[in-house]
């Protein structure tokens, strides 16, 4: 029987995936392939986590239901979309050269190189005119546009481009911790802050809790990354939908090369309590729980 928690991330995930499908461009005309692609790339399964902890950071921090659909959805849609570019790229030969993504084909493998190329820069630029569609009642556009800096910058060179920059050239070389901390930040915990943020920026937050925000988020993303260090060992090609082994593969230093399974767990662990300290000092009260929930259950997750 699969838990009751479960279910209710499985439910939502399936929810956030119908809100963000009208953004993603369809089109009948020559260039019918490369939307093909994108939506390939995109509705190919996944766990929906940063628009997931994006709303539920927006509901915990008192977000009006009502501004949900016109304000909210619009930037759920344009993170995942530049998630999902970071994967198409990320598989690519140049980069991991990996086959399979959360059980399928992953998108060079099944439409070619050149148009796993151009359905990542699709929805970069997709993202972007998604997250440009929000709208916000009175008109200011002032949670708008702190909202698309955060994106813009957790997004490029400072953030996630930057961590997978790192992680390409020191591939095959070893990395001290310090490095590997740096890639981390950057390559997986910058979109997390990033979906976070733009949720307490969008419900209003003040700026105190906008930044503890980000500390929450930062946590969440280095405990995120060590785990899936973890599952690349001993984890299963049917449990994560791809294949197993590509760190050692790839000659990476990973958080359990450095400091093996135990302290990799122990890390893990401690980061998620971390996380969780900060998140009951904020205000919300009963409407953090479902934020709290989520960020508990990543904690020796196995997919």
């Amino acid at each position: 029987m699969i838990p009751e928690k479960d279910k209710k991330r499985a439910e939502l995930a399936a929810e956030i995936t119908e809100r963000i499908r009208p953004f993603v461009p369809s089109t009948d005309g020559y260039q019918k392939i490369l939307t093909e692609a994108m939506a390939y790339s995109v509705f190919n399964g996944g766990k929906r986590l940063r628009p997931m902890l994006m709303l539920l950071t927006y509901r915990a921090l008192g977000g009006a239901a009502a501004e949900e659909k016109t304000l909210v959805d619009p930037f759920m849609a344009a993170i995942e979309m530049i998630h999902c570019y970071s994967l198409v790229h990320d598989d690519l030969p140049a980069m991991d050269n990996d086959r399979y993504r959360r059980g399928n084909l992953t998108t060079h493998a099944k439409y070619g190189h050149a148009l796993g190329i151009l359905a990542g820069d699709g929805l970069l630029n997709a993202a972007f005119e998604a997250a440009l569609a929000a709208e916000e009642p009175d008109g200011s556009g002032r949670r708008i546009i702190a909202a698309l800096r955060i994106l813009a910058e957790k997004a490029g060179a400072f953030g996630m481009v930057g961590g997978q920059t790192v992680d390409v050239e020191k591939t095959g070389q070893p990395m001290s911790e310090e490095e590997l901390t740096f890639v981390y930040r950057l390559k997986t915990g910058a979109l997390l802050m990033s979906a976070m943020q733009i949720g307490a920026v969008l419900a209003g937050a003040s700026k105190e809790v906008v930044d503890a925000c980000g500390e929450i988020a930062e946590r969440v993303g280095l405990a995120f990354q060590i785990q899936d260090d973890i599952l690349d060992v001993a984890g299963t090609m049917k449990e994560l939908g791809k294949a197993i082994g590509s760190d050692e593969k790839n000659h990476k230093t990973t958080y359990v090369t450095l400091h093996g399974m135990r302290e990799s767990r122990e890390t893990e662990e401690n980061l998620s309590e971390e996380a969780l300290a900060i998140l009951a000092g904020l205000p919300g009260g009963e409407a953090k729980e479902p934020l709290a929930e989520l960020i508990a259950s990543l904690v020796g997750r196995t997919v």
